[in-house]
């Protein structure tokens, strides 16, 4: 086989991976009424076996590239794959939510290495302008994915069963698996450097405590537990600061936080993407518990969204050139939040356009602040700094989804409650979400626009989620 082969082979194996990836996040949505009616539990009680996997990603994507530097690419992300198809059988076989969410976290395990190693493999193995290409083929798949993921889960639950939202990555994976053991190049392991467990410990024990705080409240009514949990997650968050100050190769390095722009953008992005991350999650619930839709209704109403978020990534590179970062991140905020607000005024009378325009503004709206809030937070890193910085980005990501859903899930319950109305319940919830974004407009006003980040802004549209 010849370079050109190989290369092209191997960004077909990278991309599927991120397109298996991205599919699992969205496929499960439109599913959750008809799982949770299986598994014998209410749907807003679904919220753990989402938060379960995003949660796991977070805690273990800073170990991929050690793990690929120590053991190898090719070993680590065949593994990664193989978890990924163990953990996909787990959950079409769980009989309860327990077993779902265990099964959810084995996913997880998987799933947390699939994008980070194989960006790491065509790194390696793609070198110059060809890079950047290769970048934009494998965000592709990262964009088909939520395209195709709410309305084929809404297909599967209303033609086969819910099982194969999850048994769908079998034959993905397997293919996967046979591609990557003849076309991944070979790479051995090699020396290492010491992984910091003793300080990825210290940051998932923070994510985990900060997520159980915002549930234990509306669950148990317990406040003086949620306020423990979230102690504990602001001291293990402090005593990461003296641990890396002693260490010589920390997990993080602090001097990534000199980099001014690099803490807005990393604050700014777990503000705005909780409020972002709770619309997938209760939009569906809302189209099914009240409006009256069918899975595959629900679905197909979620296109608009993903296919307006496709085409509006082509649009961030002159926007941001014209306005400027900040200008445009502080508008595109209030229209992602403003969107999100939106929601709480739909109703059963509510015309089908109308709803899908408002779908389509936020999918827009919110695919070019992922790309933008990326863009402006990695710019200014120097190259030793990167790779850290990419991985924590990664980690702060994952955990404003899990973040999101919680929040969102535990305010529909808390205002259903209430006012003994959940369609009342949702409304509030899309207007405390929608007003959690809109804050985060305020910490983006604190952008520092910098000539390495107007130069690089032909590179936003393909930076990913």
């Amino acid at each position: 086989m010849n370079k050109d082969s190989s290369h092209t082979a191997l960004l077909w194996i990278v991309a599927a991976g991120f397109f298996m990836q991205a599919l699992d996040t969205t496929i499960v949505n439109t599913a959750l009424p008809s799982i949770a009616h299986s598994l014998g539990v209410k749907p807003l009680a679904m919220q753990s076996a989402i938060v379960a996997y995003t949660l796991t990603m977070a805690m273990l994507t800073p170990a991929s590239g050690w793990l690929a530097d120590r053991f190898g690419t090719r070993r680590v992300y065949f593994s990664a794959i193989l978890i990924f198809v163990l953990g996909s059988l787990c959950c079409a076989s769980a009989h309860t939510l327990t077993e779902l969410v265990v099964a959810r976290v084995l996913q997880g395990v998987g799933g947390s290495m699939l994008l980070p190693i194989g960006r790491l493999a065509v790194l390696r193995s793609v070198r110059g302008e060809q890079y950047v290409s290769a970048l934009a083929m494998i965000s592709i798949a990262g964009q088909v994915g939520p395209i195709v993921g709410p309305t084929l889960g809404g297909w599967f639950v209303e033609a086969v069963s819910w099982h194969w939202i999850f048994l769908i990555n079998v034959p993905i994976g397997a293919v996967g698996l046979a591609a990557v053991q003849r076309y991944l190049p070979q790479a051995a392991g090699a020396a290492a450097p010491p992984f910091d467990l003793a300080g990825c410990s210290l940051l998932s024990l923070c994510m985990i405590a900060f997520s159980l705080a915002v549930d234990v409240p509306f669950e148990s009514h317990r406040g003086a537990w949620a306020m423990a949990l979230f102690v504990l997650g602001l001291v293990a968050a402090l005593a990461y600061v003296p641990h890396a100050r002693r260490r010589r190769d920390p997990l993080f390095k602090l001097s990534l936080f000199s980099e001014p722009n690099f803490s807005v953008g990393l604050t700014g992005n777990l503000v705005c993407r909780i409020g972002s991350s709770a619309v997938p999650f209760l939009v569906p619930l809302l189209m099914q518990l009240q409006l009256g839709y069918t899975p595959l209704q629900s679905g197909l109403m979620m296109l608009p969204a993903a296919l307006a978020g496709a085409v509006a990534k082509q649009w961030i590179a002159p926007l941001v050139r014209r306005y400027g970062y900040d200008t445009f991140l502080l508008v595109n905020t209030l229209v992602v939040g403003g969107s999100i607000v939106a929601f709480a005024s739909i109703s059963r009378g509510t015309p089908i356009l109308v709803e899908g325009v408002v779908l389509a503004i936020f999918g827009a709206a919110n695919s070019m602040q992922f790309a933008a809030m990326n863009s402006v937070t990695l710019k200014g890193l120097s190259h030793e700094d990167a790779g850290g910085g990419n991985s924590l980005f990664s980690m702060v990501q994952m955990l404003a989804m899990g973040l999101g859903v919680s929040i969102g899930g535990a305010l529909v319950k808390l205002f259903s409650d209430q006012s003994a109305a959940t369609i009342l319940g949702f409304r509030m919830s899309f207007v405390c979400v929608g007003a959690i974004t809109l804050g985060s407009a305020l910490i983006f006003r604190r952008i520092k626009e910098t000539p390495a980040m107007a130069s690089a802004v032909n590179q936003a549209a393909t930076s990913g989620r």
